[in-house]
């Protein structure tokens, strides 16, 4: 079994691999929350226009992409459970880690739902219909109510974005730490093509 400093096994790497599918569920889901992140920001500084109408439109659809994605992947998940840590990963980190692991884990699926449904509400308690790339039009999730939207259902939704960037970036800060000073491999479980290796990894 090798260290936590010395590199895994191809049949390692094999094992702890995620399916296809979910890998492509991860990096669309994590192109879709950035770029919404990214219009979130922008939008909300910019004075009433044509341009910022339309961006609050590609936010929304955007958001209701994520949501059902999100879906997607809860159930792909529920029927394709991930692969566990290697026994040499986990042996490396402390408690604190795995523990935060789960938990920051917890919290991006959670968010994944609650952030766009709140957005969702947000929308339709201001009497603005969400129509989906111009063409389905959405039920509104809650009756009109701006006192709802203003006081509640938007501070919400910022809140929960902002957090949702916040547990983001600790992600990438621990596949960082993962590929780049553990050197662990870890990341080849969820990077996108090849199983890894056609190589043999160093001893």
């Amino acid at each position: 079994m090798p260290t936590a400093s010395s590199p895994p096994t191809l049949a390692e790497l094999k094992a702890a691999r995620y399916t296809p599918v979910a890998i492509g569920l991860h990096w669309l889901l994590a192109l879709l929350i950035l770029g919404a992140l990214a219009l979130g920001l922008y939008m909300t500084g910019l004075p009433f226009s044509p341009q910022r109408v339309r961006l609050y439109s590609w936010h929304k659809w955007t958001g209701i992409a994520i949501l059902l994605l999100s879906a997607v992947r809860l159930l792909w998940r529920l029927g394709h459970p991930p692969p566990a840590l290697p026994d040499f990963v986990l042996a490396a980190m402390p408690r604190w880690q795995r523990t935060g692991r789960t938990i920051s884990h917890r919290l991006m699926y959670l968010l994944f739902f609650a952030v766009p449904l709140l957005g969702w509400a947000q929308s339709s308690a201001l009497g603005v219909p969400v129509v989906w790339f111009g063409v389905l039009p959405l039920p509104d999730v809650v009756p009109m109510d701006r006192a709802l939207a203003e006081q509640w259902l938007q501070p919400l939704h910022r809140a929960g974005a902002y957090l949702l960037g916040a547990v983001s970036v600790l992600h990438v800060a621990a596949v960082v730490k993962h590929q780049w000073i553990a050197r662990d491999g870890l990341l080849r479980r969820m990077w996108p093509g090849p199983s890894s290796t056609s190589r043999k990894p160093n001893a």
